[in-house]
């Protein structure tokens, strides 16, 4: 008995022992750091970006409080208008101050009527800039597009083409539009330019021409391109970072180095 009381008496100091022995290992045991995300860098096409879209917004704020400047000139001018009215019919007036009155009144609805417009026009460029970084996005998804693929947004147009095609076969479209319109290509830059180089795109293998891709000849010449295999990038807005304004970009995407 006294044999089984000491192996007990053994056996548990020795499970005493191995508990604390795992206890002090969890407690010293180095914790793993859970690892923040780091924020991913911004773009310098992102941040152009998000730089005329806040451009843009104060720019329609600024036109919202001359608007209601205007508005409140044309209710101005109304009133002075039915006032000479009054008096041109009582005789204190003659008809050429009536007429005055009618040209200021026309003069400011005139200046609501464009700053409308504007306003209008800025939230147009902000959604085309929207709709195409949505497009950018898509694009990076498949970077290897088929020959002959066609995308269409509301702020361009891309057509990947069928075959390769370089500035020297440039004569090609310039005999066709000349031929067509009786007129030069109206090419606005030629290879790499300026504004390529600050945006860092590389464009030495292409042309822009300044024609809308909406109007007849952007048309006409976009129908020729897509017929002949040719790529283009057809702009209707501008878009930071990528164009200026509307124009027709031929030859393969200007890739960014």
């Amino acid at each position: 008995m006294r044999m089984l009381g000491r192996t007990a008496l053994v056996n548990l100091f020795v499970i005493l022992v191995l508990c604390l022995m795992c206890v002090c290992t969890v407690f010293s045991a180095p914790q793993k750091k859970t690892r923040q995300k780091e924020p991913q860098p911004v773009s310098e096409l992102s941040r152009l970006r998000d730089d005329y879209i806040k451009a843009t917004k104060d720019y329609k704020a600024s036109l919202e409080r001359l608007l209601a400047i205007y508005e409140n000139n044309v209710k101005k001018a109304d009133e002075k208008l039915v006032n000479a009215k009054k008096l041109f019919d009582e005789g204190l007036i003659s008809r050429s101050q009536v007429e005055e009155d009618e040209r200021l009144v026309k003069t400011e609805q005139e200046k609501v009527s464009e700053t409308r417009k504007q306003m209008a026009s800025a939230d147009s460029q902000i959604a085309d800039v929207l709709v195409e970084s949505e497009a950018d996005a898509e694009m990076a998804k498949n970077l290897r597009l088929a020959k002959g693929a066609l995308i269409r947004t509301t702020a361009f147009t891309r057509y990947n083409g069928t075959s390769g095609w370089g500035l020297n076969d440039a004569w090609k479209i310039e005999r066709f539009f000349q031929d067509s319109f009786h007129k030069p290509l109206p090419i606005a830059v030629f290879g790499q330019g300026a504004i390529h180089e600050r945006w860092h795109l590389d464009h030495r293998n292409a042309m822009d021409i300044q024609l809308h891709p909406d109007g007849p000849e952007g048309q006409a010449l976009l129908n020729f391109l897509q017929k002949n295999g040719i790529p283009y990038s057809a702009f209707r807005s501008a878009i930071p970072g990528t164009a200026t304004g509307p124009h027709i970009h031929i030859g393969r995407p200007s890739h960014r180095y």
